[in-house]
């Protein structure tokens, strides 16, 4: 479950529609009840005059997970203060309430702007935190970054990629609390699967969806 005020609110972004970049503002839209049934999920419930815009066709829509599994994520966001716990796929589909939920909490804090989050960047946290044996859950350093936000970034800071995978949706840059940031990099790397960036000097792993890599 999210953990927010009552009054956190967003600005969505909803893919597929007219807009130059495949992006469309929605109205803000409350975060508020659980799904009926399971306590672990929370999906979005726009008031009445929202409802239109909210449901408007996406083109976005989860794949199959590849094993016919249950899946889970729990993470801290270090710049919102904001938690998340909960089971994101279920027997092998990913759950699009779930879903809704990650990409808000990954959303640019900066910008309060939303995209939807590459799934597999959903399992290969959930398979590096299984491996690490933890207790505690992830930390977020870096989720979604706009374009604007990661341009502002990287033209302030060293290391900031300027066609980031933050950008699309495929990267995440995390610690873990109770394991040193060098075996979060192994157990990456074990993974054989996207890209590995480390900082230790910055206190996070970078990982991402695109082609094997390492760096760091």
């Amino acid at each position: 479950m999210l953990q927010v005020s009552a009054a956190a609110t967003a600005t969505i972004l909803v893919p597929g529609i007219a807009l130059a970049d495949d992006w469309i503002r929605v109205n803000t839209i409350p975060l508020t009840s659980t799904v009926p049934g399971r306590s672990s999920i929370m999906k979005w419930q726009p008031n009445a005059s929202h409802a239109e815009a909210r449901y408007q066709p996406v083109r976005y829509t989860p794949s199959r997970s590849q094993k016919g599994d249950t899946r889970s994520l729990a993470m801290f966001n270090t710049h919102t203060g904001e938690s998340v716990n909960l089971v994101y796929c279920e027997n092998g589909d990913y759950v699009p309430g779930a879903l809704d939920e990650i990409n808000y909490f990954f959303r640019d804090f900066r910008a309060n702007l939303i995209k939807p989050i590459d799934p597999r960047l959903l399992d290969l946290l959930h398979t590096i935190h299984q491996s690490s044996d933890a207790t505690k859950p992830f930390n977020l350093v870096s989720g979604y970054r706009s374009p604007q936000t990661n341009a502002m970034l990287a033209a302030q800071f060293e290391g900031v990629a300027r066609h980031s995978m933050h950008i699309q949706g495929k990267a995440a840059d995390i610690n873990l609390p109770g394991r040193q940031l060098s075996i979060l990099e192994r157990i990456a790397l074990a993974m054989r699967f996207g890209g590995v960036g480390y900082y230790p000097q910055s206190g996070f792993v970078h990982l991402d969806t695109g082609r094997i890599r390492h760096w760091g």
